[in-house]
């Protein structure tokens, strides 16, 4: 028994949650403080404290220089290099199915090289080509619940459905995705989202007008309304209404299938952050209104790609604790990532939006009307803003690790890093929606 007034043992992972936070109090990061570039800061982290079993798919225990930076307190908090991309990712794609956890399904041939030309400049990593078996499956059904069970998208939407390629894009962000029936569970979402967008915001009958009550009450698809006997029927029909509706509740009664309620619970406050952003941005569509630069990346803090990475565990059929996936460190390399992949969104449908009727927001637009900067010079300074913020997620990913080399954080943190990677392989590939500007 212990003594009265003393302190119980902490377990290794708890160890690591304490310095963890002990980091986040003394880096300034929850002041939003960052360290200049270059030359990166490094992070200490006594190697008695480091947990013995640190070992993660693909980082073998003691083995490697990555292991061993982290265990003596030598990792860079900025500058990827080899050992970064280690600790992040480990090995990916075709040929790895050996190195992921739970069930798995056999690997086929490789697939076709890449397609598609990378923005000139931009800071991004190169991915394997996503696993076409996969990618196959994925695709038929995704569309067979998307175009048969929840009508989310009419016969006529069919060809702009199969240019989006959700298949290829889920498996390049997911590739320790135990099995399809977890692919699935990002697919639906994904789709789900783009219904909402495209019927409620934009491309497919969208107006801000209204967009508000439009928005509240898909919303209560994925976080229910808890009301009288009276008035539950009506909401509960309510959820059949309308094509985002449908595919909303679909998506989400497959997602908690898989989720835990911390991760479900997660989910639903991403997106209250997702649609808070469209609700700003259709806010200064209605008053023709171009924002500080600042406050259009605000803007994208919300309206971003967030919920995507954020279920990377989920996936992955693994869990992050809530306790560790709520410390600022890791929320702020959440945020970071979510931040640099939407950007990317912005450069690579930069043409498509020219050629789209009214004036559509991103940051080359709003960088060249708030700067006074050519069409050229404003699309490559968001490049450099892409590229500062791929740097901060680096950074601070690697300081994470450093100062939390527990299981279930490293992995969360490589899933992250290669759902990033796989946002800009999907984008860059997807010649059938984008196309890059004529400037270099």
């Amino acid at each position: 028994m212990p003594e009265p007034g003393s302190a119980p043992a902490l377990s290794s992972q708890s160890a690591a949650a304490a310095r963890l936070q002990a980091r986040t109090h003394t880096s300034g990061v929850e002041a939003g403080a960052r360290p200049a570039l270059p030359g990166p800061p490094r992070v200490p982290v006594p190697a008695a404290a480091v947990p013995a079993d640190t070992s993660v798919p693909g980082i073998g225990p003691g083995g490697d220089l990555i292991e061993r930076q982290v265990r003596e307190g030598t990792a860079p908090a900025r500058q990827l290099g080899p050992a970064l991309e280690r600790i992040l990712r480990g090995p990916t794609g075709l040929g790895t199915a050996g190195l992921r956890l739970g069930r798995r399904e056999p690997a086929p041939a490789p697939g076709p090289p890449a397609e598609g030309i990378a923005i000139p400049g931009l800071y991004h990593h190169p991915v394997p080509e996503p696993d076409p078996a996969r990618v196959e499956e994925v695709s038929r059904r995704i569309k067979a619940w998307a175009v048969g069970e929840v009508e989310a998208y009419p016969p006529e939407w069919e060809d702009q459905f199969d240019g989006f390629s959700v298949g290829r894009y889920m498996v390049a962000c997911h590739p320790d995705a135990p099995t399809v029936d977890h692919l699935m569970i990002a697919a639906r979402l994904m789709v789900a989202e783009n219904a909402v967008d495209d019927c409620y915001c934009e491309d497919h009958g969208g107006s801000p007008v209204g967009l508000g009550s439009r928005l509240l009450l898909a919303h209560t698809a994925l976080d229910p309304l808890h009301t009288t006997n009276e008035y539950e029927p009506p909401w509960a029909d309510s959820l059949q209404s309308d094509a985002p509706r449908r595919a909303y509740r679909s998506a989400m009664e497959y997602f908690l299938q898989h989720a835990t309620p911390s991760q479900a619970d997660r989910f639903r406050h991403d997106m209250a952050r997702l649609h808070l952003g469209y609700l700003a941005e259709a806010a200064w569509a209605e008053t023709d209104h171009v924002p500080e630069v600042w406050e259009y990346l605000a803007m994208r803090q919300f309206n971003n790609f967030r919920p995507c990475p954020t279920i990377t565990d989920t996936v992955g059929g693994y869990e992050l604790p809530a306790d560790l996936h709520a410390r600022p460190a890791v929320q702020r390399v959440i945020a970071l990532a979510g931040n640099a992949t939407t950007i990317v969104n912005d450069l690579y449908s930069y043409t498509k939006e020219l050629d789209s009727p009214g004036r559509h927001l991103n940051l080359p637009v709003v960088i060249g009307e708030r700067e006074g900067r050519s069409d050229r010079d404003a699309y490559l300074k968001a490049v450099e803003v892409h590229n500062h913020l791929m740097h901060d997620f680096e950074a601070e990913a690697a300081a994470v690790a450093a100062a939390c080399p527990v299981p279930s954080v490293l992995r969360f943190l490589r899933g992250v890093a290669v759902w990033v990677d796989g946002n800009h392989y999907w984008h860059q590939t997807n010649t059938y929606r984008y196309s890059l500007p004529d400037f270099w």
